[in-house]
């Protein structure tokens, strides 16, 4: 019983240092960056098509991701050790962040609000997500066998599990972006979900799941998700409204990346859309919003995406990212509940 809570206690604290580590890290980080954004004049062009009530947001710095790639990186390589297994999510998360610098620079430069076309985001996403995937399959024993929830069952979908990993990714990567529309949105909701994939992965080093998905311990478990909980957090001391910097497509697509990879690592796949519920409706409401209008020419929503069609009823802004905070709160209850049956 002694060496049973011990070992737990050690799993926890992991954990916790982890997330301290990385809060620290970057709360530091952005406000040394903040200074040097604001002198690079790298602010935030809005759109015009946008709630006129973020016009006055106009100019306030983005790319501040730079600062929550670089600090979850530090305190992931301090915590998480640094081994081909423990790189993989790591790179993932970085290589993502890359293509969000890339564009938000593009986005900088030309002084536009829209940087990378569609097709060329899409494109190299695929190409990162295909290469994340295929690594992971190649290189980790049982990699192919995806847990089903609810029924308890695992299902091996063998080389079918590139597409479906990669789909997973790229999924992800987009639905994270599109949250991050609202100050303190996305990294609120997304320092609940990686704290949720933590907690979940130090239960089953712990041996508190009745079935093994992962044989690795907490430190490459669950590293990289406390690290992205504790990134975000000390991101926000930053970006909660009114936010004085941004975190840009180099955050929220590094976020979202990195977010799939931990998921992958841990066997957790399809905890992603139980956990990240409000990454699901933020995208499906977008998705419903451009058919049904190239359909129908209707519009099912004010605006999309989601957090949109709230502020336009009338919701202040920071009732809307309370109640989305929320919403992650049980959704994360919930698949912890029933990862743990």
């Amino acid at each position: 019983m002694r060496a049973f809570f011990d070992l737990h206690m050690a799993i926890a604290a992991h954990i916790a240092l982890t997330v301290v580590a990385a809060f620290a890290a970057v709360a530091v980080f952005t406000a040394l960056l903040l200074p040097v954004l604001r002198r690079m004049k790298a602010g935030q062009n809005i759109r015009e098509d946008g709630p006129q009530s973020h016009q006055s947001k106009s100019g306030t710095p983005s790319m501040g991701g730079i600062a929550i790639v670089a600090g979850t990186l530090v305190a992931y390589v301090a915590f998480g050790g640094i081994s081909a297994e423990a790189a993989a999510p790591a790179l993932t998360f970085a290589a993502f962040g890359a293509l969000g610098f890339f564009d938000d620079y593009v986005k900088v430069k030309m002084k536009r609000n829209l940087g990378l076309t569609a097709l060329q985001k899409i494109a190299i996403q695929s190409a990162i997500a295909v290469a994340a995937a295929a690594y992971r399959l190649f290189t980790s024993p049982g990699a192919s066998e995806i847990f089903i929830p609810f029924v308890g069952l695992k299902a091996d979908i063998g080389l079918f599990y590139i597409p479906f990993a990669a789909f997973l990714i790229v999924a992800a990567v987009n639905s994270v972006n599109l949250t991050d529309g609202l100050d303190g949105l996305a990294s609120g909701v997304t320092a609940i979900v990686a704290l949720c994939f933590a907690i979940a992965a130090g239960m089953q080093a712990g041996g508190l799941l009745p079935w093994n998905l992962y044989a690795g311990g907490p430190p490459v478990g669950a590293a990289l998700c406390a690290a992205m909980a504790g990134g975000c957090l000390g991101f926000l001391l930053f970006n909660r409204h009114p936010a004085k910097i941004f975190m840009g497509d180099t955050g929220s697509l590094a976020l979202g990346g990195g977010l799939a990879a931990a998921a992958m690592s841990l066997n957790m796949e399809l905890m992603l859309p139980i956990a990240g519920l409000v990454y699901v409706l933020e995208a499906m409401s977008d998705i419903i919003q451009v058919a049904s209008y190239k359909l129908r020419k209707k519009r099912v929503f004010k605006m999309a995406p989601l957090h949109h069609h709230f502020e336009l009823s009338g919701w202040p802004e920071q009732a809307v990212v309370f109640a989305f905070w929320g919403l992650t709160a049980l959704a994360c209850a919930a698949a912890l509940l029933i990862y743990s049956m």
